[in-house]
């Protein structure tokens, strides 16, 4: 009698990079018989692949593994495994605290989940048929990251990231091709290109291949029609990769820009790269230079020794600027990091959170007259679901996830990954409303790609040099 096999629930916390490793995780678990399942009181093992970014991340990540806990007496959990990040960081802290949780993985050491899963015979040998080096956790397979590096270099006072992702590591380019492909067999229609800076992709490698080079040979070698570039520093937006956005029409003309603030003297507290001079006048190219380019960033408040002035002079910027998206947070000290030894500096409680409020209250402004200027024009629109009887999906300059969305007018309810042109009637709130004008390209046909013959290359997969240094 074939033995049952084990069934897997995944909990993924945190960024779209999380969101990979996790993808990888359970490829690798199914390479030795275990099968993923969204129902976590039917799995026999749950893993959680926490967060430590910022101080809400963490205690997200200790309240989700408390929760699934339950699943040890409520359903037929047998064991679980708190992983990534938050384990990296605090697992001294960690292991007395939550007696309930019974592996503790870090980044690390991730090649050591595989053999303790199956020393407690919660894993089988090897099975001949593997899946692929990822397995999507949900069924939104048209939607998907390439993370092509690891690490970071750059050494901000306030990120702990390099603290336990270690330092900027990138991925071969033939891996990385050959994992886009797989990707678009498992129907694959926008691709996500994340690191911690894109930009740093190749410099370590010494062999010419730059994140320019890469999107090359990802469009070149896939036919997906969709690529996005998330999280790319402004000193690395350099003449190629520009050239290629304005003229590629693969290549989504939306730069996610991280600036942290707009006042030199924070940003060299923060041991940021960039300038305000230096972020105003790559702006004012890249706008020049890529028609339609929708620019989203990510601002940091309250920093240590941050001014009210300073303050004022980063809202100014803003207006000045007027980036389409904004993502905000305000400073929490993170163990090891710069930014934790500058207690002297510290702000009065509260003071933070009240910026962050005032600033995404200026940013709301910001954004909805830049929307609105969408009124009337016509969009390419990808389709993600169904909600509530209305369909879901985004235009060009909308990411997954953080963008907000476009509703659409249809009789006919296109499956999801199919790509529409639509003409935008009205904006509320971060949302559009369009109506479909015709149909630009259909959802993958899985059952006919799978039967397809196409050979697909072979991707090394393993857990073996873990997900940090």
């Amino acid at each position: 009698m074939t033995p049952a096999r084990t069934r897997l629930g995944i909990v993924s916390l945190g960024c779209d990079k999380n969101t990979v490793d996790s993808e990888r995780i359970v490829a690798a678990l199914a390479g030795y018989g275990a099968e993923a399942t969204g129902d976590l009181s039917d799995a026999d093992v749950i893993v959680v692949n926490t967060c430590g970014f910022i101080d809400a991340a963490k205690q997200e990540s200790v309240d989700t593994l408390l929760e699934v806990s339950r699943y040890k007496e409520e359903g037929r959990c047998r064991a679980i495994v708190a992983l990534g990040c938050l384990v990296e960081q605090y697992r001294e802290e960690l292991e007395p605290a939550l007696p309930e949780i019974d592996m503790f993985v870090g980044l690390r050491d991730a090649g050591s989940l595989i053999p303790r899963l199956r020393q407690r015979g919660l894993l089988g040998d090897p099975i001949d048929d593997h899946p692929g080096v990822r397995i999507p956790l949900t069924d939104r397979r048209h939607v998907r990251y390439l993370k092509v590096s690891e690490g970071c270099d750059h050494g901000c006072a306030f990120c702990a990231i390099p603290l336990w992702r270690g330092k900027h590591r990138s991925f071969g380019v033939d891996a990385l091709v050959a994992e886009a492909v797989r990707l678009e067999a498992q129907g694959a229609v926008e691709l996500n290109l994340v690191a911690q800076d894109l930009a740093h992709y190749g410099r370590e490698r010494r062999d010419g291949s730059d994140i320019s080079s890469l999107v090359r040979r990802l469009i070149g070698e896939t036919a997906i029609p969709w690529f996005r570039l998330l999280y790319i520093y402004s000193a690395g937006l350099r003449d190629p990769l520009i050239e290629l956005m304005a003229e590629e029409p693969r290549l989504l003309p939306y730069i996610d820009m991280p600036i942290q603030h707009a006042v030199d003297p924070v940003l060299v507290r923060m041991r940021r790269p960039e300038r305000a001079a230096t972020i105003r006048a790559r702006v004012e190219r890249l706008r020049a230079e890529i028609p339609d380019l929708t620019l989203r960033t990510t601002v940091l408040v309250g920093f240590p020794g941050e001014t009210d002035d300073e303050f004022r002079a980063l809202l100014d910027f803003l207006e000045e600027v007027q980036f389409d998206r904004l993502g905000a947070f305000a400073f929490s000290p993170q163990d090891g990091t710069r930014a934790a030894d500058m207690a002297d500096l510290f702000l009065p409680e509260g003071v933070g959170n009240d910026r962050l409020e005032e600033l995404l209250e200026v940013q709301r402004s910001i954004s909805a007259e830049r929307l609105a200027r969408k009124i009337g024009t016509t969009q390419r629109v990808i389709v993600d679901r169904v909600v509530d009887g209305r369909l879901q999906g985004r235009i060009e300059g909308q990411a997954d996830d953080v963008d907000g969305v476009t509703w659409l007018e249809t009789g006919s309810f296109p499956v999801p990954g199919t790509l529409v042109e639509a003409r935008v009637t009205s904006t509320e709130d971060y949302d559009l409303e369009a109506e479909i004008l015709r149909i630009l390209r259909t959802a993958p046909d899985l059952r006919e790609d799978r039967g397809s013959g196409r050979q697909l290359p072979v991707v090394p997969i393993g857990l073996e040099g873990g997900f940090g240094r």
